[in-house]
């Protein structure tokens, strides 16, 4: 049991309510008149876990050197020793051949593509070394979410995902940003490209409040598309309150709300909308 606690600490499997929401709701749209079954939500759910579990591995063990440099990632599990090497390469293989193997049970176009989905999602912990545009890469990876929940259960891909898919990128990268404050210094001095430490906290954060109006516009062009009543705009506009406050909290040289920030504020952002969506 304690082994696998440091497992989920190493995976951070609580910030799976990031993405898993906005799967769920590609998956509630794409199936209004549509026959589906227990299992194949029970696979969606398990190929986010999976999918995500091997990205964060795969990020673990190739950023190790970096975060036993880091003060604020040095307890991390493997540069802290807490779990062996050897240990989280066989986790994160395992997720990834789990995430592929119900990929292709699910539907064949998700199998066939699985792979492409974690070169994407993996390939943002080697992005930091080479680009500064690292949080979009991780926005993009998160926004594969929705669409890949719409082809599991359609085994199409259509316009609404893809609006679903930029305000997922688009949230992301804009919390990423905010995130990626608290390391501008040791970035700069470890060669790694980040947003804030290439322009530094000030322009950083204009840009992730940038980021979130599209966040807000995409959600907004989302019922141009499909056929969504009034509490679908409530949760709209309760999501833009809650992007607004989140700002509100992280200025220039005082980040020391920033947990707050980022995690308690985006984990409503994805549930109200999920709630929003059913209650539509």
């Amino acid at each position: 049991m304690n082994q696998l606690l440091v497992f989920g600490r190493m995976i951070k499997f609580s910030h799976s309510i990031f993405a898993m929401p906005f799967a769920l709701a590609s998956a509630v749209l794409a199936s209004r008149g549509q026959a589906t079954t227990w299992v194949q939500w029970g696979l969606i759910i398990v190929c986010m876990v999976a999918a995500r579990s091997a990205a964060m591995g795969f990020n673990r063990i190739v950023d190790r050197r970096f975060d036993a440099l880091n003060p604020r990632t040095a307890t991390r599990e493997l540069p802290s020793g807490q779990l062996s090497l050897p240990a989280a390469i066989g986790f994160t293989v395992a997720a990834a051949a789990g995430f592929v193997g119900a990929a292709f049970v699910l539907h064949p176009l998700c199998g066939w593509l699985s792979p492409v989905a974690l070169l994407v999602v993996c390939g943002y912990s080697l992005a930091k070394r080479f680009t500064a545009l690292v949080h979009l890469w991780l926005g993009v990876a998160l926004g594969l979410a929705p669409v890949a929940a719409w082809i599991a259960i359609t085994g199409t891909v259509a316009w609404p995902p893809v609006v679903l898919a930029a305000a997922v990128a688009t949230w992301v990268a804009g919390f990423d940003i905010l995130y990626s404050l608290q390391d501008e210094a040791f970035d700069r001095d470890a060669g790694l490209r980040s947003i804030p430490a290439a322009i530094g906290q000030g322009m950083a954060m204009h840009v992730s409040s940038a980021l979130h109006v599209l966040t807000v516009g995409a959600l907004a062009a989302l019922p141009w598309l499909l056929p969504l009543g009034w509490p679908y705009w409530v949760g709209l506009g309760i999501i833009a309150a809650v992007l607004v406050y989140e700002h509100s909290l992280v200025k220039p040289g005082d980040l020391s709300k920033i947990d707050k920030a980022f995690f308690d504020l985006n984990g409503y952002v994805s549930l109200v909308f999920f709630a929003a969506v059913l209650a539509a």
